[in-house]
């Protein structure tokens, strides 16, 4: 099974935070395991917000683009797709909530774990939270909405 962000829409595929074809992003990969999703990310040194802990933008960009490759999968899959393996529909933030719990030590592998707990047709809210060496440093809740038209470039010829 491929990541949720892998099967993005060529179109759709340059997010700074999880955009396959964007050469300087991050490139957050988001696995649906069918209930919820993971991601993993090791910070790099540029990521620092003082000496030995992870800037609080890079925490917010990985809570937000794992969450919306969530949202994606959920919608996919209460409308009989399959996430990981059938196209993934590209969904945008419409609202982003983060809670810092406790400074995020540089070093270890970040994990984030996302769940859907609303799925309708106008909107999904997910709840994620990102972990480090297992203990929770950062909760998230994002409400994501479906690509909106006028963020879709007509195709030409």
């Amino acid at each position: 099974m491929k990541a949720i962000q892998d099967l993005y829409p060529a179109d759709f595929a340059h997010c700074y935070g999880c955009g396959r074809l964007n050469e300087q992003g991050l490139h957050i990969r988001s696995e649906w395991t069918g209930e919820e999703s993971v991601a993993r990310f090791r910070p790099r040194a540029e990521h620092v917000a003082l000496p030995g802990f992870v800037y609080g933008g890079l925490l917010a960009s990985l809570i937000d683009c794992h969450s919306i490759g969530t949202a994606a999968a959920a919608f996919m899959q209460v409308a009989g797709g399959k996430p990981g393996v059938d196209p993934s529909l590209r969904f945008v933030t419409a609202s982003l909530e983060v809670q810092f719990l406790k400074p995020t030590p540089m070093g270890p592998e970040l994990v984030i774990t996302a769940r859907p707990v609303e799925v309708g047709q106008r909107k999904v809210i997910v709840e994620s939270t990102l972990a480090a060496n297992g203990v929770a440093c950062v909760r998230g809740r994002v409400v994501a909405v479906p690509i909106p038209a006028n963020m879709i470039k007509p195709k030409v010829g």
